[in-house]
């Protein structure tokens, strides 16, 4: 894309799993880009300048805001439902501390544009998510605190349009995104990474929880980072769903990964007296059809590339609970 060619970019959480391939497409574009995370500097794409900062800190987000002429805000707290429930504070405060930091440091540097990463989470729930609907309801409970950190990010987006007439600011609210580079701390991992790796670290069967019937919609990493280009490339200034639009069971994928991973095949023991989350996830993306968006990942192809890159990356250190890793 020639539009990011020349640009200055700051993109927040630069070493997460959306990050990493964001920050490479657009390197790929010719742009000048910046990461600040609090992850390891070995993980940022070669070509890119890293900082370590941390974003509660008011003073490191508008040094980081200088100058440039967009900013794709990435960073977040990422966990399990579980963890959300057992560790409120830790993703609820976080989240709006940096958020709202980033955003107002973005309006005082007069940066011209413009990406939050809301999240699927912002849904009460539905059969179908459509991005219309998010304010005539509350987040599922299952997604209480950090459901409602975003849509007050969400908020704050849209106050700066009435007040300052910021209009430049592109929202967008991924599905159930899944790839390398993600979180594998089977504590706390998402259901795809966890998934691996119980599969990974099982014999000959692989318990999973609840009976594998919910659904969700899934939709790889690197098919997030070309979206979020093409939505702020477009001026998209409303809110937009990013996903496959494809709802897949739990038990599907675990099938999958069962048979694909490399100890496989393994047994599959669904574990029905532990809670198994919302029935339904699924993204309406007749918006991002409509500018010409599709994902060019399908499901399998995601797995085996997911399964692949952990089974090279198993001996790395996948920590416990950490408030800040990067989505």
């Amino acid at each position: 894309m020639k539009f990011y060619k020349n640009k200055n970019i700051l993109v927040t959480g630069g070493t997460g799993m959306i990050g990493i391939p964001l920050v490479k497409m657009l390197l790929e574009f010719g742009a000048n880009v910046t990461i600040a995370s609090l992850d390891d500097k070995k993980l940022a794409p070669k070509g890119s300048v890293f900082f370590k900062a941390d974003l509660r800190d008011f003073k490191n987000c508008l040094k980081l805001c200088k100058n440039k002429d967009i900013v794709f805000h990435l960073a977040g707290v990422k966990g399990s439902p579980l963890m959300t429930k057992v560790k409120p504070a830790s993703f609820f405060v976080p989240t709006l501390t940096f958020s709202l930091n980033m955003m107002e440091a973005a309006r005082r540097c007069n940066v011209p544009k413009y990406l939050f990463t809301s999240s699927i989470g912002v849904y009460a729930p539905a059969k179908v998510f459509t991005e219309e609907d998010v304010w005539k309801t509350f987040p599922s409970p299952n997604d209480r605190f950090a459901g409602w950190a975003k849509r007050m990010c969400e908020l704050q987006a849209e106050a700066y349009k009435i007040e300052y007439g910021w209009k430049n600011i592109s929202i967008v609210r991924p599905a159930n995104v899944y790839g390398p580079y993600d979180s594998f701390d089977i504590d706390n991992a998402m259901v795809i990474p966890s998934l691996i790796r119980k599969a990974s670290e099982s014999k000959k069967k692989m318990h999973v929880w609840g009976d594998g019937s919910p659904i969700r919609d899934f939709i790889f990493a690197d098919d997030v980072a070309r979206a979020m280009l093409l939505i702020l490339k477009k001026g998209i200034n409303e809110p937009i769903n990013i996903g496959s639009g494809k709802g897949h069971p739990i038990k599907e994928i675990a099938n999958f990964i069962a048979k694909k991973i490399k100890n496989g095949p393994l047994e599959i023991i669904f574990d029905k007296n532990k809670p198994s989350g919302d029935q339904k996830r699924l993204m309406n993306v007749d918006k991002l059809k409509k500018i010409g968006f599709k994902p060019k990942v399908n499901i399998r192809q995601g797995l085996l590339k997911t399964i692949e890159w952990y089974e090279k990356n198993k001996k790395r250190k996948f920590t416990k609970f950490n408030s800040f890793k990067e989505i």
